[in-house]
């Protein structure tokens, strides 16, 4: 069983490394905040010192970080990653990110001679915890195909996408999409509660049709009840929205209703709810 290293244990990362740790591997893990470490010990993983000593005595290492900023940090920074990669090990980013800091890892990574694979996921805290996630990948496919076994105790699917950049790429899409379908529902809801209809009504008509989906069935109780624990935190979603509509940009893509879901979920975090599920947009909307 190869030795593997993760490092980010927030609400995604520390579900999916205790996933690996449950099914057997040799895990180290490491966090910024080192306390988080403690549940992972607990089940059988190892601390790390660092990102760069993680990357220097695991075979794999894979990362699971909030930002473009965050994962630029865990590589390039002092006892980054960067600084203990070669030989052949490979580093397996699943943060999200733009495809210019994914590209830009990677370049760093192969240079000093490790192999990287970007392999953000489509999922929230609760498909982390029960490993079924899906799992975006690009990049190394040696380094895939050796991380299959390990990508398929976190994930229900992996798709191997071809080029780095397009694991971001795909990542940004699904996100957007998700970000405006949020949106669009809140604001039904909303309308549809102020113009006298009962909102457990509601959730069951789209339920039995053609717009029934996950997101609507799980999120839809929250907006009642208004109470908004965190599985995927509104300032997340913020992100990636950003980084669409930045995408778009560069692509001469217009994106008029992500642009405006871009705003309102912006207009949420200033409201004061970035930590909270994202959800949480609901009560700009409302």
């Amino acid at each position: 069983m190869k030795k593997i290293g993760f490092i980010g244990l927030g609400i995604m990362g520390s579900p999916m490394a205790a996933n690996l740790v449950k099914a057997g591997f040799d895990v180290t893990v490491w966090n910024r905040t080192p306390a988080k470490c403690v549940p992972l010990i607990s089940l059988g993983a190892r601390q790390g010192e660092s990102p760069r000593q993680v990357a220097a005595s695991c075979e794999i290492t894979f990362a699971m970080l909030a930002d473009p900023d965050a994962a630029h940090a865990a590589c390039f920074g002092a006892d980054g990653v960067l600084e203990g990669i070669g030989d052949g090990r490979g580093y397996i980013d699943m943060s999200t990110v733009d495809d210019k800091t994914s590209c830009a890892i990677a370049t760093a990574i192969t240079k000093a001679g490790g192999r990287f694979l970007e392999a953000p996921v489509s999922g929230t805290k609760k498909p982390a915890e029960d490993g079924t996630l899906i799992i975006l990948t690009a990049g190394e496919q040696s380094l895939y195909d050796e991380a299959a076994a390990a990508l398929d105790k976190m994930g229900k699917l992996r798709l191997y996408l071809g080029a780095v950049g397009q694991g971001a790429r795909m990542k940004l899409v699904v996100n957007m999409i998700m970000g405006g379908m949020m949106i669009s529902f809140c604001e039904g809801m909303a309308l549809g509660q102020k113009g006298g209809l009962d909102g457990s009504q509601i959730l069951a008509v789209l339920d039995a049709g053609a717009l029934a989906n996950p997101m609507f069935s799980g999120k839809g109780p929250m907006l009642l009840a208004g109470d908004f624990p965190t599985s995927f935190p509104l300032k997340h979603m913020q992100k990636d929205l950003r980084l669409a509509v930045a995408l778009g940009d560069e692509l001469g893509q217009p994106l008029h209703s992500s642009a405006a879901a871009n705003e309102t979920f912006k207009q949420a975090c200033a409201a004061g709810d970035a930590d909270r599920d994202f959800a949480a947009v609901y009560k700009v909307i409302q």
